[in-house]
């Protein structure tokens, strides 16, 4: 039996947990999640409210599942935008070499010259605060990242020998890309795609902070953390619930992110 390192066991331990969470919220939450009931305001946890409600009486616990598909939805789609889009262009700039690539790089450093989270806030006044925006402008954000570890990939793999061997055989370079070369460069950007994960999740949080993310009354982690500074001496469960979310989001991702990059790293395996 092979055993599993610790951190890949925690991570997606603690992954599948909030997944699951998420899941269920789509089908069931003990109460409705943007249900006002002033007469219940500020209630400590209890039998009732598990983890207690916030300043409208609304169920933290109903609310932080909410929130829980909102960060899922907005960091799956997120990296999955970042990821193709990278990819594809990383794909081209490393195969094609060239002014393509000396254009795409150009452009590249451009966005990279942002800080990822300023370059989404600029973005995003632009688009206006709501779910699609936010996966846009992070998406943008990312991007280039992704497009100089592929890029980087692709120039090593284009100079293999079973690349020359699909020219011969009379495949085009089309082909040739597609086939022979992405499919060896599928590690690092499993690795850099667990890692975005948790960019997301955090940059997505601090802009609901700012009021740029989700628009209530959808409940965020971000937003709620907001909604929460004001009552933190006298409800300071409002805080710690949302907050202790995103921490273990944030660890269960990097967990499997090491875990992911000590499998796909050969020298890893040597010690």
């Amino acid at each position: 039996m092979i055993r599993q390192p610790a951190n890949l066991i925690i991570g997606s331990a603690l992954l599948i947990f909030i997944g699951g969470i998420a899941l269920l919220a789509l089908f069931w939450t003990p109460y409705e999640p943007a249900a006002i009931k002033l007469i219940a305001k500020l209630k400590p946890p209890s039998a009732q409210f598990w983890l207690g409600t916030d300043e409208f009486g609304r169920d933290v616990v109903s609310r932080l599942m909410t929130g829980a598909v909102q960060s899922m939805t907005v960091a799956i789609l997120t990296v999955a935008f970042a990821i193709t889009v990278g990819t594809i262009t990383g794909l081209i700039a490393g195969y094609t070499r060239g002014l393509v690539d000396r254009i795409l790089m150009v452009f590249s450093d451009a966005l990279l010259a942002f800080p990822g989270t300023l370059l989404a806030l600029g973005l995003m006044v632009i688009s206006g605060p709501n779910k699609y925006g936010i996966i846009l402008a992070l998406g943008i954000a990312y991007s280039p990242s992704v497009l100089r570890v592929v890029r980087a990939s692709v120039l090593s793999a284009r100079e293999r020998e079973y690349v020359e061997a699909s020219r011969v055989i009379g495949n085009s370079e089309f082909a040739t890309m597609f086939r022979h070369v992405l499919p060896n460069c599928t590690a690092p950007i499993v690795v850099l795609a667990t890692s975005m994960f948790g960019w997301v999740v955090l940059a997505e949080s601090g802009l609901s902070f700012l009021g740029l993310g989700v628009p209530p009354p959808a409940p965020t982690w971000g937003n709620m953390l907001s909604a929460a500074r004001t009552y933190i001496e006298k409800a300071p469960w409002l805080g710690l619930a949302p907050g202790i979310c995103i921490s273990m989001t944030l660890l269960g991702i990097n967990l499997l992110g090491d875990a992911l990059r000590d499998r796909f790293d050969p020298r890893m395996e040597q010690r």
